[in-house]
């Protein structure tokens, strides 16, 4: 396997963590355009990624490959609580 391909294997498998902290952590910016006080949105997406994908290797870590829809469940109730928890913050 060549970097590049490698590269593509990893991009694949964090992109749903991605993907899912940015739009939890952009959501509320669009609903609430002036209020303050909030987690900035960069530090927001960071801690809602790596969340999320260790979510992601101890879902391929228990089931023994990757895609599993236990594991993007998971992902769902951790990044979702994750985001909720950061908003009431």
């Amino acid at each position: 396997m060549t970097f590049i391909e490698g590269f593509g294997h990893l991009a694949g498998f964090v992109a749903p963590a991605l993907f899912m902290a940015l739009m939890l952590a952009l959501a509320p910016r669009w609903r609430a355009a002036g209020r303050q006080g909030k987690p900035r949105w960069l530090v927001a997406v960071g801690l809602l990624f790596g969340a999320g994908v260790l979510v992601l290797v101890a879902g391929l870590l228990m089931e023994g490959r990757d895609a599993r829809m236990t594991t993007y469940a998971a992902l769902v109730l951790v990044q979702g609580t994750l985001g909720w928890w950061l908003q009431r913050r």
